[in-house]
């Protein structure tokens, strides 16, 4: 069928004898070859400066992972940012590039595309200034069409300035983001101007609606233009296609609407994520003048109060978490294959949804959550007028909150996982009568550049008194409101609710709050994934003073920052899955790190502190709690085959059972019984001396296009295989072939090591290394040596990719 389809598609164009491209690329990744210089510089803009010294970067980049200057480390106990950001540095930065437009580009408009720079960024071409833009997380395109000179060198330079205290977590620096360079005719489709919606959708056929905005930058009228529209499924086949003529003056911007009608549609869910691509064309005396590609998922989404959320008519509860938008080790460069990877991990997890917390997020998040059915809310802002830091965005809101706001939007409505725009998080003085009124200006400003998704927020410290502040929102997040449930559903039985953020301490309570009330749609945890800022909040609470240091990350996250999962998220499974899940736990005798004599009053973040090995050398004969989180009826414990009886899972247990266990090395097991039948097995043994390293690879075959990752795990294993988590031990690192080592750590919340070293130490027996794809098709080693152990290795192989 696939192949019948391309030879359909393939005589389709040779009979419209009109398809033939002018402009054999529209858009293309700008992101190899820049020039970085970390500080400030005069002139930095100027094409005569020499800048040959300048480091070469290839992005995403983000200079606030790298080292300190004349240190080995990014993290110093006294940076500005503190606990908030990690204990990282910001600072003022520089990239500059040098690029050539081929003359084919005459008389064609260039665009350059950034997806997201943090934050503050001023651009020039050729030393002419061309735009700034302050917002971090917002994407932004620039017309340099009158600054770029064809058939030359051209010289593109960007000042980035992250000062001060901005945020609340970790945020980078830089061109963290992707970058694209766009040639288009004169008479082209608009940045972000096309919207897709389906508002008919039956098992019989789907009424797709395109809307485009086209431009005509030439002052000539454009003639004979003729827009065509084609639906493609993911066989190449055309399912819908309709063309209409259209008539456009010179200067002149104009929104074009297509109906077109696909049968038997193929449904977008969390199970089958089914995308369509929609490819617009503009053509002109029988050639395709400019043309671009949307992907588009077909589904209904419909929320109310009695049958909660629904999707394709189904009811669902949302197994949510919040995640921030870093990647662990890399920092907050977002690489396409970092984004996937999360998204694959969480779903993995358990999660179907996702709050992206608390701003906009890359494309490749959203691109990934699209391909691989992960529903989203897409959230705009962490304060509005009144801010949590002295140099936050709140300097700024008042004069951008629109502009970005619809930037967020116009760029991601045509993702078929987002269910929800969020236009804040926990803003302040929410009952102060200019708060309220901008909610309701907010929100109404959202419906007018989309009404096919409610508007919600994320709203912290409840009362009575906020009610005039939710009451424009079609769905209320409530920020650590279990409390508030019944009480505000027997006052506003029509709201619709969702804990946008819950405890990890209190995973049961929160969840069952969602099972037992239908307008209660869904629970979003603090957090999915761990990040780095908001230091220690996961184990000391939330100190906001420095003697924290050298914690550097949250610890919360149901992933830790490798994106292995962490105790809590298994206790969530025995909640979220409908089959007989067992994990087994252990508190261990001594705690993992030392105590903050000021949790106890912002312990509640903190999950309890248990471990997943069995190995607690100089505790023979001692008791141990031994935990088994289960959703079975009943679980029966053995020590080295040895019963140490059975527990009945009561209500008052919430899935968590715990037998005092005299220590000694061997294996635990634990059954997991259903109405007298034994249903699941799982086992925790205790390992051995350590003999070996394990590299295992999350993909062993890449592409060669710069940008591509393989994730490399390291573990140090006894004879057996099984995991030492007491071995903490330095691993160097080498690599052999066209590729880099992009970053190196683990998950060691306290740990101050470099994250672009040769070199780390494990923790709890592991390591991860990310490599870097080059340019270069064929075979890249990575070689890991241990001192005292057999040197191990890993191949990948890079294949050969085209943009």
């Amino acid at each position: 069928m696939r192949v019948l389809c391309h030879i359909i598609i393939l005589l389709f164009l040779a009979l419209s004898g009109c398809d033939v491209k002018d402009n054999d690329v529209r858009v293309m990744s700008f992101d190899q070859n820049w020039l970085f210089y970390r500080g400030d510089i005069e002139g930095g803009e100027s094409v005569i400066l020499d800048d040959s010294q300048w480091r070469r970067v290839c992005l995403p980049h983000d200079w606030s992972i790298e080292n300190i200057p004349g240190t080995d480390s990014p993290f110093a106990s006294d940076a500005i940012t503190e606990v908030s950001g990690g204990f990282t540095i910001g600072g003022t930065g520089w990239y500059r590039k040098h690029f050539f437009i081929d003359k084919n580009a005459q008389n064609k408009c260039v665009f350059i595309a950034f997806d997201g720079i943090y934050m503050d960024s001023d651009v020039w071409v050729n030393g002419h200034y061309v735009g700034g833009h302050v917002y971090g997380y917002t994407a932004f395109e620039l017309d340099i069409t009158n600054y770029v000179h064809i058939g030359e060198e051209n010289i593109i330079a960007v000042r980035v300035k992250n000062e001060g205290v901005n945020s609340r977590w970790y945020t980078g620096s830089g061109i963290y983001r992707h970058t694209l360079l766009k040639i288009t005719d004169p008479l082209h489709f608009e940045n972000w101007g096309t919207f897709v919606t389906t508002p008919i959708i039956t098992k019989k056929k789907a009424e797709i609606h395109v809307k485009s905005v086209l431009k005509n930058s030439q002052k000539r009228s454009g003639e004979d233009i003729v827009w065509a529209v084609q639906i493609i499924d993911e066989d190449g086949c055309i399912v819908a296609q309709k063309e209409q003529v259209i008539a456009l003056n010179g200067s002149e911007s104009i929104e074009v609407e297509n109906v077109l009608e696909l049968m038997s549609p193929q449904l977008w869910s969390i199970e089958s994520p089914y995308l369509y691509k929609v490819i617009n064309r503009v053509k002109q005396d029988n050639k395709i003048i400019d043309e671009e590609q949307k992907s588009i998922g077909i589904r209904t989404i419909k929320f109310s109060a009695d049958k909660g959320f629904q999707l394709n008519g189904k009811s669902i509860k949302l197994k949510g978490g919040c995640i921030h938008h870093d990647n662990g080790l890399l920092g907050a460069k977002a690489f396409k294959r970092a984004e996937e990877r999360k998204i694959e991990l969480l779903k993995s997890a358990g999660f179907n949804a996702l709050r992206l917390a608390h701003n906009p997020p890359s494309t490749e998040l959203l691109d990934a959550c699209d391909r691989l059915g992960m529903l989203v809310i897409d959230e705009a802002f962490d304060m509005w007028y009144y801010g949590h830091s002295k140099d936050d965005y709140s300097k700024y809101f008042s004069k951008f909150w629109k502009d970005d706001l619809s930037k967020m939007i116009l760029r991601d409505r045509n993702h078929p996982s987002i269910i929800m725009w969020s236009i804040g998080n926990e803003i302040k003085n929410k009952e102060n009568p200019e708060i309220v009124a901008l909610s309701n200006e907010m929100s109404s400003f959202v419906k007018k550049l989309d009404t096919t998704r409610p508007v919600t927020a994320g709203v912290n410290s409840i009362t009575n008194q906020t009610d005039d502040y939710l009451a424009p929102l079609d769905i209320c997040g409530y920020n650590y409101g279990l409390e508030r449930y019944e009480l505000d559903h027997n006052r506003h039985p029509e709201r619709i609710i969702y804990a946008s953020e819950s405890y990890a301490s209190q995973i049961y309570d929160y969840w069952k709050g969602v099972e037992k009330h239908p307008y209660v749609i869904g629970d979003f945890i603090w957090t999915a994934f761990d990040y780095i800022g908001e230091a220690s909040i996961g184990w000391c609470g939330y100190p906001l003073n420095k003697r924290i240091f050298p914690w550097n990350h949250a610890y919360c996250g149901d992933l830790d920052l490798s994106g292995q999962r962490r105790p809590q998220s298994y206790l969530r499974e025995t909640l979220w899955n409908e089959a007989p899940v067992s994990y087994i736990v252990v508190s261990p005798p001594i705690p993992s790190f030392p105590l903050n004599p000021d949790k106890a009053d912002w312990s509640i973040w903190d999950f309890p502190d248990v471990v997943t090995y069995w190995n607690f050398p100089g505790n023979e004969g001692a008791e141990i709690k031994v935990h088994v989180y289960s959703n079975c009826n009943q679980v029966e414990l053995f020590l080295n085959n040895k019963s140490l009886g059975k527990q009945d899972n009561t209500l008052g247990q919430k899935n968590v059972l715990t037998w005092k266990v005299p220590y000694q090395e061997g294996t635990l097991k634990a059954i997991g019984i259903n109405n007298g039948q034994k249903v699941n097995v799982v086992t925790l043994k205790s390992a051995g001396k350590v003999e070996n390293i394990n590299l295992i690879a999350d993909r062993n075959i890449i592409r060669a296009d710069g940008n591509d990752l393989s994730y490399i795990t390291l573990e140090l294993v006894d004879k057996n295989g099984v995991r030492n988590q007491l071995a903490e031990e330095l691993v160097e690192f080498s690599l052999e072939g066209d590729a880099v080592i992009e970053g190196v750590g683990n998950a060691n919340p306290m740990s101050i090591e470099s994250f672009v070293a040769d070199r780390r130490k494990t923790w709890r027996g592991s390591n991860l290394i990310v490599i870097r794809a080059g340019n270069t098709p064929g075979k890249v080693i990575l070689r890991a040596k241990v001192k005292g152990l057999p040197e191990s290795n890993i191949t990948i192989t890079q294949i050969a990719s085209s943009f």
